[in-house]
């Protein structure tokens, strides 16, 4: 514990000498910080997806600094520090897990979300969902929404009826089309397949955003064979007939 304290020790330090002699670093404000720390996080979840633990090492590091390059910047316009930053966060861990620093019981995670959500509604949230961020990617904020509406109770029963309500939602989107309906009633329908998968996937313990992710990559290292393969030959990708890529395609599923 004291080699992490004064390795963060340190960290304070090291900012606070950038930020009042390095030119780039005293340049930097909230607003421009944002878009680079939202890389960081997708930096991270990379290295996290690939199992790279170096990685995963070097990117904690990075979010770290944005939040200690955060707290700087506020502290420097009076707003707060980085030890109110930690003392808001300390406190509300303690007061959010009463079965731990008090006397409730919760013997299971559901009971811990219940109690979660219960004690934010208590300190003045107006709505369970007003914690998921609206900036959030749409199949994110799904997950979310529904993880936020289980932690009070509103959840399916049985993972058959959740199954059955994608396989609804899916007919409903099919009749949409076939009747030739408006865009923005197919779009309604597409919507709620996504959100019912979602929520499918939710209830089967597999994360959709992991899910995706991995088909994304599986998709683009297969379709780079086919590439490959096309360049192997003397030929564009453009060049090759379907035929033929699904010849590759395939041949790539094996490797």
């Amino acid at each position: 514990m004291e080699k992490e304290c004064n390795g963060f020790e340190r960290l304070l330090t090291i900012m606070n000498e950038l930020r009042e002699k390095c030119p780039w670093d005293k340049k930097q404000t909230l607003d421009s910080l944002r878009h680079l720390t939202m890389e960081e996080m997708y930096e991270l979840s990379d290295a996290i997806i690939e199992k790279d633990y170096n990685e995963l090492c070097k990117e904690l590091g990075d979010v770290l600094l944005h939040i200690v390059f955060y707290a700087r910047i506020a502290s420097e316009q009076g707003h707060f520090s980085m030890a109110d930053v930690l003392e808001q966060l300390n406190h509300k861990l303690i007061t959010r897990h009463p079965h731990i620093y008090g006397d409730v019981e919760a013997n299971d995670e559901d009971a811990v979300k219940r109690n979660w959500e219960a004690i934010k509604l208590n300190e003045g949230k107006k709505s369970v969902l007003q914690g998921v961020p609206q900036g959030l990617p749409a199949l994110v904020k799904a997950y979310r929404i529904q993880e936020k509406a289980r932690g009070v109770g509103f959840e399916w029963e049985r993972r058959e009826d959740v199954w059955n309500k994608v396989t609804e939602e899916m007919n409903e989107l099919h009749q949409a089309v076939e009747k030739g309906d408006a865009t923005d009633q197919i779009e309604d329908e597409m919507g709620d397949v996504f959100f019912s998968l979602i929520n499918y996937a939710r209830f089967i313990h597999v994360n959709p955003e992991d899910a995706l992710e991995r088909t994304n990559r599986k998709f683009i290292r297969r379709f780079q064979h086919i590439e490959k393969r096309a360049t192997e030959n003397g030929l564009h990708v453009n060049q090759l007939s379907l035929a033929q890529m699904d010849e590759w395609w395939n041949e790539a599923k094996m490797i």
